[in-house]
């Protein structure tokens, strides 16, 4: 049985379809969760799409989030009930039926410092919030607790005691937005569409009208251009959105701030907690979110005007973190039991530019898609929880009146590897006896793969030694390298040690240990000779070395300067210089 690739070794085949005499309904310009949930929408529908990212799928702000699924309580208290309502809908929609293998309900415990001010506040807010999930999806995840002091000690035995004076649970969700966004491409691959990375688009072309009838790509891993017809461009590119479509040579679109939140992880054992927290700051809120190994923990924002290529954690955004993570817990936690950190680039719309006219603009709260120039359609704003609704209105806007006839089916289609999941977790502990491998490996597997677990212990009965785990990551299998590439499209080392695993912070040192032996892996299927082979580690090296250089510094510009003297493994193309 064939499942959806993107295919390394069909990569050149893929880019010559793209830009065959066809042509394309539409081009996606941009691989993040927003530009890959588009592909999906728009290969559901049968229109004839491709998708391309300058990097990595995911390498910008959608592998460098909270990995939070969350109906904004926060916007709930600026009583915009419309966007918490949507964004709770999707949410239950993703736990439950899109993506239960992805998405996992996860427990956050709000500490009080006020007896009867701050717990009313919250329970009326909280409980409202609560009644609007379950309005929305019924039993996705539990109603709000409360608890006394003790009983929020008992949850979180390194909560200082000086730090409150009683508790709330509540449920929000967590995902591993990589993770998504990789079965997003894989799910369009699968209905039909075209996906290649480290493509950049580098112009645009007009008709006698000044209408956008094709685009001008570049390979940057070959460096051979090509030209694609298609109806219709939509510049998903967050943070990049007015580079990108300046390319049209029109000066009207949206315009967009960037704005850095970084995060720190620390290991599991350094909390001793059962659930998540949310703390409230002086500027926003702080989540310490519990993964299986590790505790994330973040995060900031602060406005950004630094190279968009490279954002990283600086040590006054690393000292702000550990600050209020310390103003809450007992155990202090220091710059040493950092195991890892990552930045990202929020785009936020600025205000006043909602688009050009009314007529040819759609505001959806948070999100905002335009007409920049005609055939070129414009998307920026929102968030990862409401991608979806994005990427509908996006595909509803470009096709117009067709939308009434191709209507999206996203609502109702579950992403590749979720069906069949929540069987295949029942039978677990009957696949691990059978396959060999340990049950933590098994539900590792689902809770990445969903039902394409199917294929990896296929792969592993065919070659038992992708059965074993990585010496130096013990926590993945060589299978999961192996998959990455053959069904991922994983073409170098960082996409692999980044993306398909989240080893450059997971593990100390970015998982530079585990790095030759994934390198060996992708050799053997990438065919690289031993010169690329050790280029390949040696540029992994250097990035690792730059993102710990940028670390010890506390000034931002010098240290987007450290990390920005490494550059990228594929250079892209500075083309607003």
């Amino acid at each position: 049985m064939s499942i959806p690739a993107i295919d390394p070794y069909k990569r050149q085949d893929t880019l010559e379809e793209m830009a065959s005499d066809e042509g394309l309904d539409i081009l996606v310009v941009g691989g993040g969760v927003t530009g890959a949930g588009i592909a999906y929408d728009a290969a559901l529908r049968g229109l004839r799409v491709g998708i391309i990212d300058a990097q990595d799928w995911s390498a910008g702000t959608s592998s460098r989030s909270s990995k939070l699924v969350h109906g904004g309580l926060r916007y709930l208290y600026q009583l915009d009930f419309p966007l918490v309502h949507e964004a709770l809908t999707e949410r239950g929609l993703l736990l439950d039926y899109i993506a239960p293998h992805l998405v996992k309900k996860m427990p956050l415990l709000w500490p009080f410092k006020q007896h009867v001010i701050e717990r009313a506040y919250s329970t009326v807010g909280v409980g409202l919030y609560d009644a609007m999930a379950q309005i929305a999806h019924r039993g996705s995840v539990p109603i709000q607790k409360h608890y006394t002091r003790k009983g929020a000690l008992d949850l979180v035995p390194d909560l200082r005691k000086d730090s409150l004076i009683g508790a709330m649970v509540y449920y929000d969700a967590r995902v591993d937005d990589s993770r998504l966004v990789l079965t997003l491409i894989r799910s369009a691959v699968e209905y039909g569409a075209m996906a290649a990375s480290r493509v950049q688009m580098v112009g645009m072309a007009t008709d006698a009208t000044g209408r956008v009838v094709g685009a001008e790509i570049e390979d940057l891993e070959t460096g051979k251009r090509h030209h694609i017809r298609t109806r219709t461009i939509i510049n998903a590119t967050g943070v990049w959105t007015e580079e990108t479509q300046a390319l049209s040579g029109e000066n009207s679109g949206l315009k967009v701030l960037a704005s850095k939140g970084i995060h720190i992880v620390v290991p599991k054992e350094r909390i001793q907690g059962s659930t998540g927290l949310f703390i409230r700051t002086e500027k926003s809120v702080l989540f310490i979110i519990p993964w299986k190994r590790y505790w994330i923990i973040g995060t900031t924002d602060t406005t950004y005007t630094e190279d968009f290529r490279h954002p990283v954690a600086n040590k006054d955004d690393i000292d702000y973190i550990l600050d209020h993570a310390n103003s809450v817990l007992e155990t202090n936690l220091t710059h040493n039991d950092i195991i890892g950190t990552y930045a990202g680039l929020r785009p936020l719309l600025m205000p006043g530019t909602k688009g050009t006219t009314a007529k040819s603009t759609k505001v959806s709260r948070e999100h905002t898609v335009t007409e920049a120039a005609p055939g070129l359609i414009v998307i920026a704003g929102g968030k990862l929880t409401t991608y979806r609704v994005m990427a509908e209105d996006a595909v509803d806007f470009a096709i117009g009146r067709r939308a009434k006839t191709l209507p999206s089916l996203t609502k109702t289609s579950p992403l590749r590897g979720a069906r069949g999941y929540k069987a295949l977790w029942n039978a677990r502990r009957r696949m691990a006896k059978e396959s060999g491998l340990s049950l933590e490996h098994i539900e590792d597997l689902l809770d990445r793969y969903g039902s394409d677990i199917r294929e990896i212990l296929r792969m592993i009965k065919k070659d038992p030694d992708l059965g074993k785990e990585l010496k130096e990551a013990p926590e993945y299998l060589r299978a999961e390298i192996a998959f990455g590439v053959k069904y991922e499209g994983a073409i170098h080392l960082e996409d692999t040690m980044c993306h398909r695993t989240r080893l450059t912070y997971e593990r100390r040192n970015h998982g530079l240990d585990a790095a030759p032996e994934c390198a060996d892996i992708m050799a053997s299927l990438l065919g690289w000779d031993s010169a690329t082979r050790t280029a390949e580690i040696e540029a992994y090296t250097k990035r690792c070395h730059a993102e710990d250089e940028a670390a010890n510094i506390a000034n931002e510009k010098s240290s987007q300067k450290a990390r920005g003297r490494i550059g990228d493994v594929t250079p892209m193309h500075n083309l607003h210089s």
